[in-house]
């Protein structure tokens, strides 16, 4: 029987999100699912790594639940951005178990707590660390969705792939013919803009 009402609902939207983020690695080699493809270094094991410390810090120690693993990224010496991405002795096995190991502690959470559990974000500024689980499920799934959508481009730079899920792409049914002349046409239009004096 499929669990119904307002936190069985969110908890499927987080679901989703989680699924669309492993779907970018699928079928990748070790090199492009570690490379950086922006000038700011994202790339797609780095996101998986950095959203298993997220879902870990914000639906563990917030609720005095507390995580080992996820304690080293809470310190004030912890090297910034050291959870975007995974070092050459991290496998991408390793990686994706602590996302799972992850997921086990927020499911547990949402599990056991009412939407109106309250909480303490100790990473926020005093003013805001005052939370309840429903506040935290709506950020995290906005984080993850937020992640899910890099990787979606990241991918796409890689091969070319896009879309939303396994299954279905939520794209056009059209070939590489249409795209590269719709690509072709936002272009123009935006070198024609360029040249358009402002509000004309």
């Amino acid at each position: 029987m499929v669990e119904s009402g307002p936190k069985a609902h969110l908890h499927r939207y987080l679901h989703t999100g989680r699924d669309a983020l492993l779907w970018k690695l699928a079928g990748l080699p070790e090199y492009d699912v570690r490379r950086p493809m922006t000038p700011t270094g994202t790339n797609l094991l780095g996101l998986v790594k950095h959203l298993a410390y997220v879902e870990m810090g914000y639906f563990g120690p917030t609720f005095g639940r507390p995580v080992a693993e996820v304690e080293p990224w809470l310190a004030d010496d912890a090297e910034p951005n050291g959870d975007m991405w995974a070092t050459a002795e991290e496998s991408r096995e390793e990686i994706l178990a602590l996302y799972r190991r992850a997921w086990a502690v927020t499911d547990a959470t949402i599990g056991e707590l009412p939407l109106e559990a309250e909480g303490s974000v100790s990473w926020w500024h005093p003013d805001r660390r005052a939370v309840t689980l429903h506040q935290v499920l709506v950020h995290v799934i906005a984080e993850t969705h937020r992640h899910a959508g890099h990787a979606d481009i990241v991918r796409e730079l890689i091969d070319g792939a896009a879309g939303l899920r396994d299954g279905n792409d939520n794209l056009p049914e059209v070939d590489r013919v249409w795209w590269s002349g719709y690509r072709d046409r936002l272009e123009t239009a935006a070198r024609a803009a360029a040249r358009e004096p402002a509000g004309g």
